[in-house]
This record gives structure tokens, C-alpha cells and sequence, in this order.
């Protein structure tokens, strides 16, 4: 089993994967990430055309939003993703 398959059951399975989607979401809408992919959706659209379909759409910002995530988001995550494991016991990283 992969790590990133390790970490995705462990997290299912005590129930915290919500709550690092909320966290995630939460932290994404303070730091003004949300609206920035937001401007480029509609700066695609603007390009591309009022008749892009949404898949076009997704595959065109989906590279740029991940690269704009936040470092210090990421790392805060990851910090709350090691500790939910290192709290459980029987987890081979």
C-alpha cells in the first residue's frame, strides 16, 4: 500500500478526513485562495469563450490553483496529517 493510500484510510477510518477537508477549506477561504481561482475561472471564460464546458474549464485551472496554494497552508496540513498518525499505532510510514 502506498503512503498517500496509508494516510487516506487511516484518516477515513478515525474520522478526521472531514475535518482536515474543513480545515483545508476553511484555511484556503482566509488566506483569499478561493477568490483568486474564482478571478481565474472567470478570466478563462473570458478568453476561451462564454460556451466552455466545465470539464475544459476544470482542466485549465486545476494546474494553476494547485500551484497557488499557500506554503504555509500546505505545511500546516501536513503537520496535522503526522499527527493523526502518529497518534494512531500499527501505521508503517
Amino acid at each position: 500500500m502506498t503512503l498517500t493510500k496509508t494516510v487516506d484510510q487511516a484518516t477515513i477510518l478515525s474520522g478526521d478526513r472531514s475535518k482536515l477537508k474543513d480545515l483545508l477549506c476553511n484555511r484556503l477561504a482566509e488566506c483569499g485562495w478561493r477568490d483568486e481561482v474564482r478571478l481565474m475561472c472567470r478570466n478563462i471564460i473570458k478568453e476561451k469563450g462564454s460556451n466552455i464546458k466545465v470539464e475544459q474549464l476544470i482542466a485549465d485551472v486545476t494546474p494553476r490553483a494547485r500551484a497557488t496554494v499557500p506554503d504555509a497552508v500546505k505545511k500546516e496540513l501536513l503537520m496535522k496529517i503526522k499527527a493523526i498518525l502518529a497518534a494512531q499505532e500499527g501505521i508503517d510510514l
